[in-house]
């Protein structure tokens, strides 16, 4: 389970971000094992079919226009490209806003296990109407050729992430063209993550069409949407209702995907250029929404956490228990107030590593180590034998001082670490606050380990055992004291923490799969390579007569049901 890319998740991670909640039982969940939230899940305005109008063109503003298009590409695995490709490629499975998956039979009519021993068989049923926009039928050779190239075994493939194809052993035909056996190599649970998007075997086909044949252009679909023009230099890439879909009719014509700078998102909105758009963490822009005609902020949970992010192999950090001081002085509530000031939305913390507040399954399990405790912040660096002098903590002569580095131009992050130090500093832990290149935060920093404190957002999916795994797991080693940690950039880890993560992620009874990760859960929060603050809220701006869109959270949204309220 080890993607041979370092650093999958962590170059996913946008370096501020922030956006939220809800809480009902979902099926196989135990007493317990959800705890109730108080924010909101996710703020579509849900509408059944028959109240959203036929017709009509959405125009649907994005702050960036990516070039590379395949999802599966390193390059193309971002939040432009995901609006645009869900509305035109297939999948498997789709989401709730709980993060619970069921089966999308407008591509799969059925999936299941169909054998566990001596290894687990998946067997797919695709739907006999799907075909992709050049006609051909979607089949089993599409299943296989997307397993040959994300399975990392050709390096000449720049796969986003390898994590769960690698784990497949074979993929064959079935009774027919329609049908796909996956055999895997080791149990997975969370193999309703695979294949999803699917893209085409000619895509799959060679590395240099992987890598090339989706720059600039989108020459293949199948969904309820298709391209009518895609504008590199305009910058912008126009869908319409695509006749041959076999699914339920879209309610739009066309949507409009254009592309405007982030500080001129809500004039655009206000002169009609755009009806929907992602409104940032800025109490300003909040602001200025507000004010606009016919605008509407939707609210809710998203799919990102923010973190400090602890660096075990630092000298002044190797010891656990000062990573545990770090935690315990630190008063994570404060901070998210601070963070999220102006953007009305509750103070709630993130008390696990693996589960968001809005994921059923989700558990509280920060205990001690996660709660604003100074005076066990102290007991712990005087067992680490870093003693008060004065105002100060030292260790042999040398005073204990943090390296926070943060990318240069981002003044909520900066405002953030100061914050931090002036809490560390009531313990006698003073800070140095390193202001570095926003492009070289990650590269130059971060993933060599040039540092001892970073805060940053990390990604959150469905599948919290595949998504997370590397972040938590224990470093290779290699020859002499050489250690790959790949995207674990706390660079601290146990094979403890391992084998809990490897007991979540293959126990194929859904009902005690909470547990497992709540248990693994509980044994990251004592290592402390990553300290969560809370889950960020996603802010959407929307017309306020649209239906079935805006701050979807874990929620995949249903393009075709998109629409205005009749």
């Amino acid at each position: 389970m080890r993607p041979r890319r370092p650093v999958a998740l962590a170059l996913l991670a946008a370096v501020w971000a922030a956006t939220a909640c809800g809480a009902q039982r979902g099926p196989g969940e135990q007493d317990g094992a959800l705890a109730p939230s108080p924010v909101k899940a996710y703020d579509i305005n849900p509408l059944p079919r028959d109240k959203v109008k036929d017709g009509g063109t959405l125009r649907w503003g994005l702050v960036d226009f990516p070039t590379q298009w395949n999802r599966n590409h390193v390059d193309g695995d971002g939040n432009a490209v995901e609006a645009v490709t869900d509305a035109l490629m297939p999948r498997t499975f789709r989401s709730d806003e709980r993060g619970r998956p069921s089966l999308d039979t407008d591509y799969v009519t059925n999936a299941r296990i169909t054998a566990t021993s001596p290894r687990q068989v998946i067997t797919y049923s695709i739907n006999p109407k799907a075909r992709w926009s050049d006609g051909k039928p979607i089949t089993w050779n599409d299943f296989a050729a997307q397993w040959k190239a994300m399975s990392g075994r050709d390096h000449d493939y720049r796969v986003d992430a390898a994590i769960a194809y690698e784990n497949i052993q074979s993929v064959a035909r079935g009774s027919s063209d329609r049908e796909v056996v996956v055999t895997l190599a080791q149990p997975f649970n969370e193999w309703q993550s695979l294949f999803t998007p699917l893209y085409p075997s000619a895509t799959n086909a060679t590395p240099a069409a992987f890598n090339s044949d989706w720059i600039n252009r989108i020459p293949v679909t199948a969904g309820p949407f298709r391209v009518e023009r895609l504008d590199a230099k305009g910058r912008t890439v126009t869908l319409a209702r695509d006749p041959a879909w076999w699914g339920n009719r879209p309610k739009l014509d066309r949507m409009v995907f254009r592309t405007v700078r982030p500080d001129q998102m809500v004039r655009a909105f206000t002169k009609g250029d755009v009806d929907v758009f992602e409104v940032g963490p800025s109490p300003d822009d909040y602001a200025r929404v507000r004010e606009a005609w016919d605008a509407v902020v939707r609210q809710a949970a998203g799919t990102q956490y923010r973190q400090f992010t602890l660096n075990g192999e630092s000298p002044v950090l190797s010891d656990v228990r000062v990573r545990q001081a770090v935690a315990a002085a630190l008063d994570r509530r404060a901070l998210m107030q601070a963070d999220l000031k102006g953007l009305g939305w509750p103070t709630v913390t993130l008390d696990n590593h693996f589960l968001m507040n809005s994921q059923y399954g989700y558990q509280a399990n920060a205990r001690e180590i996660g709660g604003y405790d100074p005076a066990l912040a102290g007991r712990l660096l005087d067992q680490a034998g870093w003693k008060m002098s004065g105002k100060a903590r030292t260790k042999n002569g040398k005073p204990l001082t943090l390296r926070f580095v943060v990318p240069d131009g981002i003044p909520p992050s900066l405002a953030e670490a100061q914050a931090a130090g002036r809490m560390l500093q009531r313990v006698g832990v003073r800070t140095e606050v390193r202001k570095v290149s926003f492009n070289d935060f990650f590269g130059k920093y971060l993933i060599p380990g040039d540092f001892d404190l970073a805060a940053f957002a990390y990604p959150s999916t469905p599948y919290p055992v595949s998504g997370s795994f590397d972040v938590y797991a224990d470093g290779e080693r290699g020859k002499g004291d050489d250690v790959e940690w790949y995207s674990n950039l706390g660079r601290s880890g146990s094979k403890q923490i391992d084998q809990a993560m490897y007991r979540a992620g293959s126990l194929l009874d859904p009902a005690r799969v909470p547990g497992l990760l709540n248990d693994a859960d509980r044994l990251v929060w004592k290592e402390v390579n990553v300290l969560p603050l809370y889950q960020c809220p996603q802010g959407v701006v929307v017309r306020s007569a649209l239906a079935n869109i805006g701050a979807g959270g874990f929620y995949d949204l249903r393009y075709e049901d998109i629409g205005y309220a009749s």
